[in-house]
């Protein structure tokens, strides 16, 4: 589909949605329509293209399989909305902010070193952001980091898109190995390995014509693991327990064995403390907490506002008052390291987790 298809696809899919509410508001009857997990979960202008392409660019068609679904981009991207933190972080990675035109669903400040190209581009909304808002930015591409904001309950399906005209893409760290056909997080059959993460960055480059920048990007993350690995590998830590929280203190969100917090738990040789799960972020009451009284505590310091306890500070104050965690001995030891919600995720900052991890057990003295 040429881009000015598309555009008229989605001018009209936004001019029906618009008489339809100007339908109901306008009602003679005077009645009014209405609308009906963890959590974990530089803006380029017009292309100015008028009429179909006159070529296909060198490389493209592009498909991408993800998710059991395959996303045919038939030039590079020009007008990209990226709707997690997760894969937007990739894309200004990849010096890739001058064509994206929106971005959605945000746990944290972006990460250091992007703060100028994020500020290029529109921020459509802190969590999901309506379908027609994202249309309204006439996107030729779309990325996700996790299935449920492209299914029933977040933006809208990819069958949607599709029908736009507008390949859609949701990386493989939420759906590679994992069954999500349950109310949580989902459940690792496969346990998650940077590898996949690696996949999405080739991916997304693949799609916008710049491998070797993705290659680039992975290169410097597998070096940096090696590194923050090569600081403890001397050190015996492999008696050293972890316990990774997400959010939320009335029933918390403890990561289990497989997913981002188990590469971390894997690259540094250390144990996590619900290893016995496969559950990507099991609700565990404090009691059964207690009882594996982990050595180190690994907390999500968030900044959104959609759970109970977000924020670090939060998190602490509630570990250190409530009378089933205050004598926790990474508690009474204040043995707390603070990780973005986007380390926590299958994402290019679980790097950033392995090494505050790996730091954060030299300090404790638990990795000499």
């Amino acid at each position: 589909m040429s881009s000015t298809a598309r555009r008229v696809r989605i001018s009209g899919f936004l001019a029906a949605a618009l008489a339809v509410t100007l339908s109901a508001c306008g009602s003679s009857g005077g009645s009014s329509g209405s609308s009906g997990s963890s959590g974990a979960s530089g803006s380029s202008g017009s292309s100015g293209s008028s009429g179909s392409s006159a070529g296909k660019a060198d490389g493209y068609p592009v498909t991408l399989t993800s998710c059991g679904r395959k996303a045919e981009i038939k030039a590079p991207p020009r007008r990209a909305v990226s709707l997690d933190q997760g894969s937007t972080e990739i894309l200004l990675s990849l010096g890739l902010a001058d064509r994206m035109v929106g971005t959605g669903t945000w746990t944290d400040p972006v990460r250091k070193g992007l703060e100028k190209d994020n500020a290029k581009v529109d921020r459509l909304a802190d969590r999901y952001p309506s379908f027609e808002k994202v249309l309204a930015k006439e996107p030729d591409f779309v990325t996700a980091s996790f299935m449920a904001t492209v299914s029933k309950g977040g933006v809208a399906d990819r069958a949607k898109f599709a029908e736009l005209g507008v390949p859609a893409y949701v990386s493989p760290s939420d759906c590679a190995g994992k069954d999500n056909s349950g109310d949580g997080d989902g459940k690792r059959v496969k346990t998650l390995t940077m590898d996949t993460v690696y996949g999405e960055v080739r991916d997304l480059a693949e799609a916008f014509g710049v491998e070797k920048r993705g290659e680039r990007l992975i290169a410097d993350l597998e070096g940096r693991v090696a590194k923050a690995r090569k600081t403890i590998e001397k050190s015996d830590a492999s008696g050293t327990s972890l316990l990774y929280w997400f959010a939320n203190s009335d029933a918390p969100y403890i990561a289990g064995c497989c997913g981002a917090p188990g590469i971390i738990t894997r690259e540094l040789g250390v144990k996590n403390v619900f290893d016995d799960t496969r559950e990507e972020w099991p609700q565990i009451n404090w009691e059964t907490v207690a009882d594996r009284d982990p050595d180190v505590l690994v907390i999500g310091d968030l900044t959104r506002k959609s759970q109970t306890a977000e924020s670090a500070k939060k998190k602490i104050e509630f570990l250190e008052s409530n009378p089933a965690t205050k004598n926790l001995t990474a508690v009474k030891k204040k043995r707390y390291v603070l990780l973005s919600g986007q380390a926590m995720n299958p994402t290019i900052r679980t790097v950033d987790g392995v090494e505050q991890v790996a730091a954060a057990l030299r300090e404790f003295g638990l990795a000499k």
